[in-house]
């Protein structure tokens, strides 16, 4: 199948689904008039419509009709409306869904239809640098997973997992993990405007001093703890800020946080 005959149905055009739409056409995995969006909000079609040129319905069940893959990024609570509403018109096609917490299993069993990939992208997706875990029914083929791969990868990297069960986890670390980064990135901000620093001086240093620190892990390969003690001079200003760390229990305190995320996600 060529890029040019890949049809495709987005079901949901909020931030995640206008994201991928916006992927896609960047990396020129897709055109505009490939692509189909359906959305309940007529503001949200006119903004799809006139940015990206993409064709939008208000009607579910047309969008489905004669495409290759249909994506459903609808908002949890309104999936069951919308898979009793297209139950039955996907036949051959791919279904790939970045539904919170819908799993294949009931994906599979309310569409009546065995060809289904669930994935979990994260925020950083919607500009492209996400990370994206996904996995498939048993039933999808070799060459349905190698187009949910490249729809994926529009968004930044993807792990294929095997098994479902890993989707909870990377919720809780990749999913969620944006967040943790925020946060830190604020509180180190505030830290810095603590100690006398212009809050615009001292959002660009942590912001490049993370930045650097990440290509750092990525190009040497070496463990953060070998790194982290290049940095860590005897009886220096780092080992006393580490200390500090250390005593407001800093590692538990993120690996109790990451547990937290995983037993709700489990439980959603």
């Amino acid at each position: 199948m060529g890029k040019k005959e890949m049809k495709i149905a987005f079901v949901g055009g909020g931030a995640m689904g206008e994201a991928m739409v916006k992927c896609l056409m960047t990396k020129k995995v897709a055109a505009p008039q490939d692509m189909v969006v359906s959305d309940v909000n007529r503001l949200r079609r006119e903004l799809l419509s006139r940015e990206y040129g993409v064709n939008t319905l208000a009607d579910n069940r047309r969008a489905v009709e004669n495409v290759d893959l249909i994506i459903l990024a609808v908002k949890p609570q309104n999936l069951p409306r919308v898979i009793g509403e297209i139950k039955g018109l996907a036949l051959e096609q791919l279904v790939l869904s970045i539904v919170a917490g819908a799993t294949l299993s009931s994906l599979c069993q309310g569409l009546n239809h065995p060809f289904v990939v669930r994935a979990m992208p994260n925020m950083p997706a919607q500009i492209g640098v996400g990370m994206t875990i996904w996995t498939a029914t048993a039933e999808t083929v070799q060459k349905q997973k190698e187009l949910a791969r490249a729809i994926l990868g529009a968004l930044g990297k993807e792990i294929y997992v095997d098994d479902e069960k890993y989707l909870s986890m990377a919720t809780a670390l990749s999913g969620s993990g944006p967040a943790y980064v925020f946060l830190f990135i604020e509180a180190l901000v505030d830290a810095g405007v603590h100690i006398g620093l212009p809050r615009d001086t001292a959002q660009e240093l942590v912001i490049q001093t993370i930045f650097g620190s990440i290509r750092a892990v990525e190009k040497t390969g070496k463990h953060p703890a070998d790194l982290r003690n290049m940095v860590t001079s005897p009886g220096g200003t780092t080992t006393e800020a580490l200390l500090q760390l250390e005593k407001g229990g800093f590692r538990s305190l993120l690996l109790e946080a990451v547990a937290a995320a995983y037993k709700k996600a489990e439980r959603l």
